[in-house]
């Protein structure tokens, strides 16, 4: 009799084993999707019925009201290290569940170094699979002062966006809504303002034109507007010499001077002479890789282009970049002078020396 009951008890033993041999794996598919690749059959096993044993772990947040927080994994680091950081970190319940998952699944391979913001609101199974990209699903866009369109649509390939440099181009030559005041021809170069953007990844061309331009409506104070119209100026006038105030300045704390150089030369009815518009009128330079060719050529000062401003008096027909807010406050305040001319100092400082006639800007030329 004892002998029949041992052998009972060895046949059901045998019984469940072989029934967690062919089920587990099975239900652990359903559960969690297929194994890695890489498992063995015996590795395959083990950790089925590990993922299985951690069932509600796996699935359920750490804490459902917790806020993100950044997390970074280093390059080369062990995933058990990994497993560790995060329930250091307070992101997760269980390290050991963790690293069960990620080597069940085939994504202790895969997982990706670099920084993250995650959340203890998120389960395992959807840490592990964000643990797949370091690519934030928001990222930083920065557009300098200065740049032309095509410098910033230089810089899409790089951003992160999902469009290109030419799907931001078509986009920025498309009339904002916001930019009622612009000439029907006019694009939206000049209005695109200047600043560090924190955007969606899966933003639409028109819909970053959007934000850009809506930054700079926000800038333009009713101080601003009153002051450009004491300059005698419109706000499309206004933005347009501050774009050339802009590119013409290499020392920050000269704008209001050089402001007051072109204002007051618009005032006398003489030519700009501005050699940023002419960089604009000849655009690209192949042989330079440059948007801004310099030094110019003499040939390049007889473009006939209205951007001329050596060759057609008064502004050009529209912003040449985009200017800062620094060119836009020196169009808006600028230095009370009765300089007519500049001339860039010889020492190659970036800064210029200033003139009130012809003969001292000659007398300023380098030797």
């Amino acid at each position: 009799m004892k002998r029949n009951l041992f052998g009972l008890i060895i046949l059901t033993c045998f019984l469940i084993l072989s029934l967690i041999v062919i089920l587990a794996p099975s239900y652990a598919d359903r559960l969690y999707g297929p194994p890695g690749s890489r498992l063995g059959v015996l590795h395959r096993l083990e950790y089925s019925i590990r993922v299985l044993w951690h069932d509600g772990i796996l699935t359920t947040p750490h804490d459902r009201l917790g806020t993100n927080r950044s997390f970074r994994i280093e390059p080369g680091q062990p995933v058990i290290e990994i497993a560790r950081k995060l329930k250091a970190a307070d992101l997760i319940t269980s390290a050991e569940a963790f690293y069960d998952y990620v080597v069940y699944a085939g994504m202790d391979l895969t997982l990706q170094s670099g920084d993250y913001e995650l959340s203890p609101a998120l389960s395992i199974v959807q840490l592990a699979a964000k643990l797949q990209d370091a690519t934030p699903d928001e990222i930083t866009f920065v557009v300098l002062p200065g740049w032309r369109m095509e410098e910033i649509a230089e810089s899409i390939p790089t951003s992160g966006f999902s469009f290109s440099s030419q799907d931001f181009l078509a986009a920025a030559h498309q009339p904002s809504p916001q930019l009622e005041f612009l000439p029907v021809s006019a694009s939206n170069e000049g209005f695109l303002s200047p600043d560090e953007y924190h955007l969606p990844r899966e933003i639409l061309p028109a819909e970053l034109i959007a934000i850009l331009t809506r930054k700079f409506i926000q800038k333009m104070t009713p101080e601003l507007l009153v002051e450009f119209s004491n300059q005698g100026l419109d706000l499309f006038q206004a933005i347009t010499l501050a774009s050339i105030v802009d590119r013409e300045t290499v020392q920050e704390a000269e704008l209001p001077q050089i402001a007051s150089v072109f204002l007051n030369r618009l005032k006398a009815g003489i030519k700009l002479d501005s050699d940023a518009t002419v960089q604009y009128a000849n655009g690209f330079n192949p042989s330079q890789s440059s948007w801004w060719s310099n030094p110019l050529r003499s040939e390049d000062f007889l473009i006939n282009s209205p951007y001329n401003t050596y060759i057609y008096p008064g502004l050009p027909p529209g912003p040449i970049a985009n200017p800062g807010a620094g060119a836009i406050r020196a169009v808006a305040f600028p230095a009370e002078t009765s300089f007519m001319y500049f001339q860039a100092l010889c020492d190659g400082s970036g800064y210029h020396v200033f003139a009130v006639t012809f003969e001292e800007h000659l007398q300023n030329s380098c030797p």
